[in-house]
């Protein structure tokens, strides 16, 4: 099995009741080409080789450096999606009829009902996302289970929750500790979300009572894996790096783990042009 194009995300999707299952995503440039399933990928041989370009994920343009997602410097600074309140929600005023960038795309996305959640990835961690992107977000950040704390109107309200709640959780995920904690117990998982849902409860401000989510529903997710490292090394493409190959023994989040402890961030690579084969 072989391809060459332009590296999206990866897409995860539920496969069962906890089971992550992924797909391959990639465009020839900025037309996307078909998924493909990666269910058969583990314990194969993976090799990845630049083909020394990239391309804007928003333009299409060559260019030397991504910013964001795979931008162009002019895309992250002008397109919606680099928008600020992607990563500072409090920051959204379209409830307002205020838009930080393009009134359309914001009305779509943020001035629309959004959850407050705790996931378990390094730690237990606090965040923000639409509840339509639900548990995609998770599985995105490598979380191994999720519970919504709050939910909200609209993507202000849910980042002013959140950000009250910094003190008490973190916000950032440690990757390397994400990814060697593997899949863990997940009874452990539960408990924790669930005792950490208490401690938000009693931390949460008063004018956010209203919104709390009082279920004890625990998403919890599993990855595919033969085995996961001790230790992790991070593996990129560049002009001096132009190929990454081993044996694929784990993906997580956004992450392959190959033997040896050798990791590639896919996401951070969008918009690089690649030439891989699995055998």
């Amino acid at each position: 099995m072989k391809g060459e194009g332009n590296i999206r995300k990866l897409k995860g999707r539920m496969d069962g009741k906890s089971a992550v299952a992924y797909s391959w995503c990639q465009a020839d440039i900025l037309d996307p080409t078909p998924d493909v399933d990666m269910a058969d990928w583990m314990g194969r041989t993976l090799r990845l080789e630049f083909a020394k370009a990239i391309h804007c994920t928003v333009t299409g343009k060559k260019i030397r450096k991504t910013y964001g997602d795979g931008m162009s410097f002019d895309a992250f600074q002008n397109s919606p999606l680099a928008v600020e309140s992607i990563i500072h929600p409090e920051l959204s005023r379209i409830h307002e009829g205020i838009a930080l960038r393009d009134k359309e795309w914001e009305e779509k996305h943020h001035n629309q009902p959004h959850v407050v959640y705790l996931s378990y990835t390094s730690g237990i961690k606090v965040g923000v996302t639409r509840d339509t992107n639900m548990p995609y977000r998770w599985i995105d950040q490598g979380a191994s289970g999720a519970t919504v704390l709050a939910n909200t109107p609209y993507r202000q309200l849910a980042g002013l929750l959140e950000v009250a709640l910094k003190d008490t959780f973190a916000d950032k995920t440690q990757w390397r500790a994400m990814l060697t904690a593997g899949n863990p117990d997940p009874a452990v998982v539960r408990d924790a979300l669930l005792n950490a849902k208490e401690e938000a409860y009693e931390s949460c401000p008063p004018e956010f009572e209203d919104f709390l989510d009082e279920g004890e529903e625990v998403t919890l997710l599993q990855y595919p894996s033969d085995a996961f490292p001790d230790k992790v090394t991070s593996r990129k493409l560049d002009s001096q790096n132009t190929v990454v190959e081993g044996r694929l023994e784990a993906i997580k989040g956004q992450y392959l783990l190959f033997e040896g402890g050798q990791v590639f961030n896919v996401r951070r690579h969008s918009g690089y042009r690649v030439r891989w084969s699995l055998s």
